[in-house]
């Protein structure tokens, strides 16, 4: 009795489980056409597992193909906190501070000429509140360096470095030239061995490292159309032919240039979620990890590369980054004291103002949320 009883539990569990996911792909595929999303790839971790990964729509538009769990995404900003966590690495060996004048480590000065006397550090440009802004381009490191752009002032902001938050992808990329030139290792390689190797992902920052019969297409939305965004994997190999550390790292894209899928994704935000761990695998200390987490500005709520945010699912404070570039949009958050979290990737939906892939990842996560974590 107690054997059938057992069964007739494993059943209903297994049907329960179905008919979760059936309603979720039923509401998600209805919301995609009520918006107009090209394609979309879920991740869904609840205790520390992945239990539900799914890829709807279209891979290509042109070839008609249909989007797979394999597939991988440039996935944007949520990039910027790959650098981050490899720098809580270095920072964890000593072998900078967090609390560092930025120029000493950049090799350059950084000092916003209205402030003069106030020091930029590390931690101001891992949380945005450096000053620094994107108005002459972050693509080359000699936009802000005063001995190589006469217009490098314009890069500061009339702020004080340390007030004010203003959300800066300059700021990323030229992290990761520190990385380079504190490591002696290009910048994509070190996050590769430090980071994605030891949680046994598939990704990167190099075209040429990986795949490409695995990149998903990038559509930008105009004319009531998708058009195909086909610089979204430029391999720039004669850039990277005359490649050097610290220097030429903004080609690698260090402020948005990682490519993953959904699920490794999900994988890595896990260890996040878990403040710096997954199993036995450690990649920063639970200090670091917390460091991380805590909001530095109160209004955005960012840490260093994580934000803070209760605007996804209604009383729910998630932890995470989002992104979007060549009409692609991302967003990775979790909750480390419930243990779930939720990975939304697009690549391409019908913006409608500045609200559809909002919409996108909203509605997602909650029909996400509620269909497979609340019940």
């Amino acid at each position: 009795m107690k054997k059938l009883i057992g069964t007739l539990i494993c059943c209903l569990i297994v049907l329960t489980g179905f008919a979760q996911h059936e309603k979720t792909e039923t509401e998600i595929t209805e919301m995609m056409k009520r918006i107009d999303v090209a394609g979309l790839a879920v991740a869904v971790v609840k205790d520390n597992q992945i239990i539900y990964n799914h890829s709807f729509g279209k891979k290509s538009i042109e070839n008609n193909t249909s989007l797979s769990n394999t597939d991988i995404f440039r996935i944007a900003s949520i990039s910027k906190s790959f650098a981050a966590t490899s720098i809580m690495q270095l920072a964890e060996a000593k072998k900078l501070s967090l609390d560092d004048d930025f120029g000493d480590l950049v090799g350059f000065k950084i000092r916003n000429p209205k402030f003069p006397e106030t020091v930029i550090t590390l931690r101001m440009v891992l949380s945005h509140t450096s000053s620094i802004n994107d108005s002459q381009g972050y693509f080359n490191l000699d936009v802000i360096n005063p001995t190589k752009n006469e217009n490098w002032a314009k890069c500061y902001t009339d702020k004080q470095p340390g007030t004010n938050y203003l959300y800066c992808n300059l700021n990323f990329n030229m992290v990761g030239a520190v990385i380079e030139r504190i490591t002696g290792q290009r910048f994509d390689s070190y996050v590769k061995q430090h980071i994605l190797s030891p949680l046994n992902l598939y990704g990167g920052y190099c075209i040429d490292s990986l795949d490409n019969q695995r990149f998903v297409p990038l559509y930008e939305y105009e004319n009531k159309s998708f058009k195909l965004a086909a610089a979204a994997y430029a391999p720039r190999r004669e850039e990277l032919s005359k490649y050097q550390l610290g220097y030429s790292t903004p080609i690698l894209s260090p402020t948005g240039g990682m490519k993953i899928s959904a699920a490794d994704l999900a994988k890595y935000m896990t260890m996040h979620m878990n403040y710096g761990k997954v199993g036995k695998v450690k990649i920063i200390s639970k200090k670091s990890s917390k460091q991380m987490q805590t909001p530095l500005s109160d209004e955005e709520g960012y840490g260093l590369a994580l934000r803070v945010t209760e605007k996804l699912i209604d009383g729910k404070k998630l932890t995470g980054h989002t992104g979007s570039a060549y009409g692609l949009y991302s967003a990775m958050f979790f909750d480390p004291k419930e243990k779930f979290g939720i990975v939304v990737i697009t690549n391409g939906t019908n913006p409608k103002g500045q609200d559809g892939y909002r919409a996108v990842i909203k509605e997602s996560f909650n029909i996400l949320y509620q269909n497979l974590i609340a019940n």
